[in-house]
């Protein structure tokens, strides 16, 4: 496969993953909104939003105001915002138009229906529109991109770059929504452990649709403790930095396999964050400060981003 072909089909991928998280971020956002205790931490919870998603920049020099109307706007329908849902579907659907004949009918059809949708709402009156609503839209159109990967793809190339763009932006978006929750939240680090505190999670695990998996693997009272370990080292937990990561590896071990090669940098990088994040603890996480845990994580997922970029989409080293 091209080079060319391979990054198209990557970040096909990789730009409906970030569009769902985007959607993802502002539920987070409206649901504590809601709480009494909301808007009390260090800054305020929507401009949190702003922190975790690496859009701040660019919303304060277009707004400068950090309301709810502005950074929903920013996140969900600006172009000017090359993160925001709009730009994002755009994208992927551009990508998957260069690349048509690497695809299926059913998802070439699964974007571009997409794509004309969001189109449309983009053309309603704000007024009219529920927030709740589009998030829950945008979550769809993600699942029925991967629903139709899955059912109609070849286990070729193409759906390895696919599926690894996937699995590397859900490590890093995973990351920046669980952020979230202590780069700003808390009104001071006393409050860890405090009803507040366990409440801000459970707020999370809904915004990942993930309460009830919770329940199902814990069970019993919801800890700090037990939801960071759901959400970051529970191998069984699709979202999990650990699974996500795993999902990158095999996917990068497909693609060695396939091109009768030995494993590379990127399979190296992978294997060796793998193993980290399996002997990785929870207690751990938090006396290193859960932030500069993610923060570090971040960056290593961002390393091995450009280490496939070398290895297969930069026609270098083909």
């Amino acid at each position: 496969m091209l080079s060319r072909t391979a990054e198209n089909l990557f970040w096909v991928a990789r730009y409906m993953e970030r569009a769902e998280t985007m959607a993802r971020l502002l539920e987070v956002g409206s649901r504590i909104s809601l709480t009494p205790s909301a808007g009390h931490g260090h800054r305020s919870d929507w401009e949190s939003l702003l922190q975790a998603s690496g859009t701040a920049e660019g919303f304060w020099t277009k707004y400068g105001d950090p309301v709810q109307r502005n950074i929903e706007s920013y996140l969900f329908f600006d172009r000017d915002n090359p993160s925001s849902v709009i730009s994002c579907i755009e994208r992927a659907r551009e990508n998957a138009r260069i690349v048509r004949t690497a695809i299926t009918g059913q998802v070439w059809d699964t974007l571009n229906t997409a794509f004309q949708q969001i189109r449309q709402i983009e053309r309603q009156p704000r007024s009219e529109m529920e927030l709740g609503e589009l998030c829950d839209w945008v979550n769809r159109q993600s699942a029925l991109l991967r629903g139709s990967m899955d059912g109609t793809m070849l286990r070729n190339d193409g759906f390895f770059f696919m599926n690894l763009g996937y699995a590397l932006e859900r490590a890093d978006n995973t990351a920046r929504l669980i952020d979230v929750k202590y780069f700003v939240l808390l009104p001071s680090v006393e409050m860890v452990g405090s009803g507040l505190d366990n409440h801000q999670w459970r707020v999370l695990l809904r915004a990942l649709n993930a309460h009830r998996a919770f329940h199902w693997a814990y069970g019993g009272e919801i800890t700090s403790a037990k939801i960071a370990d759901f959400l970051i080292l529970n191998p069984a937990s699709p979202r999990s930095l650990l699974s996500s990561t795993k999902k990158a590896m095999h996917h990068l071990d497909n693609l060695a396999t396939f091109y009768n090669k030995p494993a590379g940098p990127a399979q190296e990088s992978a294997h060796a964050l793998v193993a980290a994040l399996s002997a990785a603890r929870v207690p751990e996480i938090f006396d290193e400060g859960l932030h500069e845990f993610l923060t570090r994580f971040i960056q290593d997922i961002g390393g091995l981003t450009g280490l496939v970029q070398r290895s297969y989409l930069s026609g270098e080293a083909q």
